[in-house]
């Protein structure tokens, strides 16, 4: 097998869009999976996952996609990746790990996209972790290309630079996170707000369809553009540090109500967050990218309101 192959176990949603993108990279994909339905109907979700990336702008190659399928892995020792993309179960998941680690070499990255099991619960032995990692995908990564890749205590910092390189080469965003915790990070900042939805519907203050409204129509054409610290960074004279300060009592008072057991941001934390924040953006051009979100938020707006369903505002 070729060092730049790349194998997905697993013909599902997700294998499938990944084979997608990596083979739209020019890379040579091989997909396995046991189930005949599901390899049957690989090439067609392929096709749909090829039709979208193409109509999202993502470069994809001229030529037929690159994907052989098959029933069961082959020869896996001379793979760049194998990315497994199985049922959500810990137990299938650690038999098939125990089996990539007998069969595949020192140089291939094993990586599962799993949604919220660590590879520490996977391979639980540290000194099989070594090139071992969880990369976990936005849903459907053949779009949303940002992955989060979360080591097991055991995995190597080699492991992570490869495979952050090799997923940017095949056009992914990679966010490497320090550690390991529960549900990663994607997901415990999807929870923080679903779990507050949950809340303010079961008390009464608001309903369903108005929490749905105030995120899709207030919070998420924001969040398109920038993430929940550079908005605030945006959104308050004096950006980030300002915006605690106001912002930051009244934010720590809901938590406490909440029953948070630490929902202060301590100075030094907002110190730290406030000049990452001026790293990645210099005071002096705060007003010039409060400018460009405000022009692109209106060409946004603009673009997905023929997207919206008759039922959404301004229809």
């Amino acid at each position: 097998m070729s060092a730049r192959a790349l194998h997905i176990l697993g013909g599902g949603a997700i294998g499938t869009a990944f084979a997608a993108a990596f083979a739209a990279a020019g890379r040579t994909v091989t997909l396995s999976d046991p189930d005949r339905d599901a390899r049957d109907a690989v090439p067609g979700r392929v096709a749909a996952h090829l039709a979208a990336l193409r109509r999202a702008g993502h470069a994809a190659v001229a030529a037929p996609p690159d994907v052989a399928v098959v029933a069961a892995p082959g020869d896996l020792s001379g793979a760049a990746l194998v990315l497994e993309c199985g049922p959500e179960r810990v137990a299938v998941k650690s038999e098939v790990f125990a089996d990539l680690l007998a069969r595949t070499g020192p140089d291939t990255l094993l990586a599962t996209a799993s949604s919220a099991i660590g590879i520490s619960d996977i391979v639980p032995v540290p000194a099989d972790q070594a090139r071992c990692l969880v990369a976990h995908p936005v849903n459907p990564p053949s779009l949303l290309r940002v992955i989060e890749l979360v080591p097991a205590p055991g995995t190597s910092a080699e492991t992570l630079d490869r495979a952050a390189g090799l997923l940017a080469e095949l056009g992914f965003d990679p966010v490497r996170l320090a550690a390991e915790v529960p549900a990663f990070v994607l997901n415990r900042l999807q929870s923080a707000l679903l779990r507050e939805a949950y809340r303010l519907v079961d008390e009464g203050v608001v309903d369903v369809d108005g929490v749905d409204r105030l995120v899709r129509d207030g919070l998420g054409p924001r969040w398109a553009l920038s993430g929940p610290f550079e908005t605030a960074d945006l959104n308050t004279a004096g950006g980030i540090a300002a915006h605690a300060a106001r912002m930051g009592p009244a934010y720590a008072a809901i938590g406490r109500a909440r029953g948070e057991t630490a929902p202060d941001w301590s100075p030094e934390l907002v110190a730290r967050v406030a000049a990452a924040r001026r790293a990645l953006l210099p005071e002096a051009d705060l007003t010039a990218r409060r400018t460009w979100r405000a022009e692109a938020l209106a060409d946004l707006l603009a673009a997905r309101r023929p997207l919206l369903p008759d039922d959404g505002p301004e229809r």
